[in-house]
């Protein structure tokens, strides 16, 4: 890799000190890269692209810059994050009641963590770019016919039909347009009142009349009601109480539409990815000299990388000395994602090894990933009790090496599907196909999401002792 001409909105003279420098879309390509959709018309994917350039950033850099800031304080131990939403967003899924149940159930169970753990809480939504999905198979069959496997709505469609499968780049342009209009949603209700504390009950009515935990989370809003209305009565009534901050991520994917969106801050002349203020790369495509890495290397937002149960030290040690050779806190997070079987073998030492090292890192666990299994009916589902082990396992290795669980990652949905089996309502296998509505993996419903809340509140409590 070699520094070539700057990004377009670079200003002349301009010096990026991120990584290596700018990668330029030739040299990117020219990189082996995992997972990419294959265009049949080049000159489409290059048009695109071009628009893509011009088009207004999604995110700005100093709120990536204030979110390193706040992953920093989690490398250090001093809060934990919550990062949840779907699995695959989709184009037909972005509607008010939509996003505003998800953004409910998010910030349900950050009032939970945070009420119950006394620790601070960064907020990480699925959302707003999680739109391209790798896939173990390139291709899928059935009853004879063979097409392309669905990759997401940014690649190609969900129906099994030849028109539907095709890789189509100008679904870029629709998801940079949904992107953008979720963001708006979400800054509208995040800053707009939606999320005042004093609206607890109101979130979660149904919720409290129904669940197992409902009485459990009753309880603990009226705790909050409380305390909240001491505070006022003492004169302090803080926009905290009625504003949060919620940060997008998603997976760095596709390469040319994550460079299309990288800019050149003009306060800094450093490079950003606008695209979302958290960007991770995947289980799939975390190769060591590999596109996806030369692209996140050189830019200043945070960003994580998924560690699979094959995960080696030496590995681990690499993605430190690409993505933050200055080891700067908050820059680089590790997402684990290995396994119930698996997490209390194969952590440790990455724990131990990491930490000896003196590598800067935040350590969050991905429970679902590693916890997927085929039903009898053909539904991918996940055990919510397999989920729930892994982020034991997780904890317990954390104690044992005396490090900080720093967060959780969850696919998760603000409707009451039917997509994981367990939970308090001990839904059955039975059950799936009565709202099975996601496009690629299952997700913990609405209910699940916060009785996981306070299961991981109970083990957040015990670590920040």
């Amino acid at each position: 890799m070699h520094v070539s001409a700057p990004l377009p909105g670079a200003e002349v003279g301009s010096t990026p000190t991120v990584g290596a420098g700018v990668i330029s879309l030739e040299d990117l390509r020219s990189l082996p890269a995992e997972q990419q959709p294959e265009y049949a018309d080049s000159e489409r994917v290059d048009q695109v692209m071009a628009e893509l350039r011009l088009l207004p950033p999604l995110v700005f850099a100093g709120e990536c810059d204030t979110l390193t800031d706040r992953m920093a304080q989690v490398a250090r131990g001093e809060a934990f994050v919550l990062q949840g939403g779907d699995c695959a967003e989709t184009l037909a899924g972005v509607r008010a009641a939509s996003i505003r149940n998800t953004l409910r159930t998010l910030l349900s169970m950050s009032v939970v963590l945070t009420y119950a753990a006394g620790v601070p809480v960064v907020k990480l939504g699925r959302i707003a770019g999680q739109y391209a999905k790798p896939r173990s198979k390139p291709t899928e069959t059935r009853g004879g016919v063979e097409l392309p496997a669905y990759r997401g709505d940014a690649v190609n469609g969900f129906p099994f039909t030849a028109a539907d499968r095709a890789h189509d780049p100008d679904r870029l342009l629709r998801v940079y347009n949904a992107s953008a209009a979720t963001l708006n949603l979400v800054r509208a209700f995040t800053q707009g009142g939606e999320a005042d504390l004093r609206q607890v009950h109101a979130w979660n009515s149904a919720f409290v009349a129904a669940s197992p935990l409902g009485a459990s989370y009753e309880r603990l809003a009226r705790e909050i009601d409380r305390a909240i209305g001491f505070m006022r009565a003492c004169g302090i009534d803080s926009p905290a109480f009625s504003q949060v901050d919620l940060y997008s991520s998603h997976e760095a994917l596709l390469l040319e539409y994550e460079h299309a969106m990288t800019r050149i801050d003009s306060r800094t002349g450093i490079p950003y990815n606008t695209s979302g203020h958290f960007l991770w790369i995947g289980e799939r495509t975390r190769q060591v000299g590999g596109a996806h890495m030369a692209l996140l290397a050189n830019v200043a937002n945070p960003i994580g990388v998924k560690l699979g149960p094959t995960t080696t030290l030496e590995q681990a040690l690499d993605y430190v000395r690409v993505l933050n050779p200055d080891n700067v806190p908050g820059r680089l997070t590790f997402i684990t994602r290995m396994g119930a079987a698996n997490i209390r073998s194969v952590l440790p030492p990455l724990l131990r090894g990491v930490t000896d090292a003196g590598a800067e890192v935040a350590w969050i666990s991905d429970p679902m990933h590693g916890n997927t299994y085929e039903a009898e009916s053909g539904y991918k589902t996940r055990r919510f009790d397999d989920v729930l082990d892994e982020v034991y396992g997780f904890f317990e290795a954390h104690a044992a090496e005396g490090t900080w669980p720093g967060g959780v990652h969850v696919e998760l949905s603000g409707e009451e599907v039917t997509e994981c089996v367990g939970g308090g309502y001990q839904l059955v296998e039975g059950d799936l196909a009565q709202r099975y509505e996601s496009v690629c993996d299952p997700r913990l419903n609405r209910a699940q999401s916060l009785e996981m809340a306070f299961l991981v509140a109970d083990m957040l409590a015990k670590a920040a002792r």
